[in-house]
């Protein structure tokens, strides 16, 4: 069975499905529950034999601006809060190592802004097709908190240098400057990418399902050997940067629509 949910939505389309995050009035931003369903509708697609490569989707102008910060801001019970960091670390840690794990041929079709958690997505894909809208960063910082997740796979992907600029100065890129650094594979109209992503999907799936998934395998234990141990530091900053005053005032701010007073 297939998962359905208001903002988790599958699509099957043998030999292809399309997983579509559905909450475009928010920017599609992550609930603990979205990433739990993206989890389960992961594992749905790996058990259907008809499906052999996936397109990773999102409705509305935003691909996916990061966490719902409503959901993440601290509370009057910090002992509770430090807790429920901590699970939400590690569950979109673990959201990131099941994409990378899948066996099955991965595509971004980045349709808009690719932000925080939402840029985190895209680099857990083997692929990337980004608009001409499809801006991507980590303003964390900007925030008081940390992209700790992300980071270790940013540095994966573009190296330590760019990574450091990107994280650093909370730089956020336009698709064009994304797709020079390796970011987006391909850029095209807004109209045209989730179309785009289902041609290379499609075509990863003429492939051998056994060669495409020893191939993922191989790069997984092989190139990302050290990633897995970095991707769990990451979790630990991110969840420790939430009990800093700088992420109390970052978030409040954002919730209140000004400019951060920093201590």
């Amino acid at each position: 069975m297939i998962l359905q949910s208001d903002a988790i939505q599958v699509r099957v389309d043998p030999p292809i499905a399309t997983i579509t995050l559905n909450r475009p009035d928010a920017g599609n931003a992550l609930t603990r529950a979205m990433v739990s369903e993206l989890q389960v509708a992961l594992g749905d697609v790996h058990a259907e034999k008809r499906i052999r490569a996936v397109v990773l989707a999102a409705r509305g102008d935003s691909f996916c601006v990061g966490r719902d910060v409503a959901e993440i801001a601290p509370s009057e019970d910090t002992l509770a809060d430090m807790v429920r960091w901590g699970d939400e670390a590690r569950e979109y840690q673990e959201l990131l190592v099941a994409m990378l794990q899948l066996p099955k041929p991965l595509i971004a079709a980045v349709q808009g802004p690719a932000l925080a958690a939402g840029a985190g997505l895209v680099l857990a894909c083997d692929a990337a097709i980004g608009s001409d809208a499809a801006l991507f960063g980590f303003p964390e910082p900007r925030q008081g908190i940390v992209a700790g997740v992300a980071a270790p796979l940013l540095a994966f992907c573009v190296g330590g240098a760019v990574a450091s600029r990107l994280l650093v100065l909370a730089d956020t890129i336009d698709a064009a400057e994304a797709h020079r650094l390796g970011l987006y594979h391909k850029v095209t109209p807004t109209d045209l990418t989730w179309a785009q992503a289902c041609d290379w999907a499609r075509t990863a799936a003429e492939s051998a399902p056994q060669a495409v998934g020893l191939t993922k395998r191989l790069l997984y234990d092989t190139v990302a050997e050290q990633l897995m141990s970095q991707l769990s530091s990451g979790a630990a900053a991110s969840a420790t940067a939430m009990t800093t005053d700088s992420a109390r005032e970052g978030l409040a701010a954002h919730l209140e629509n000004r400019q951060p007073e920093w201590p």
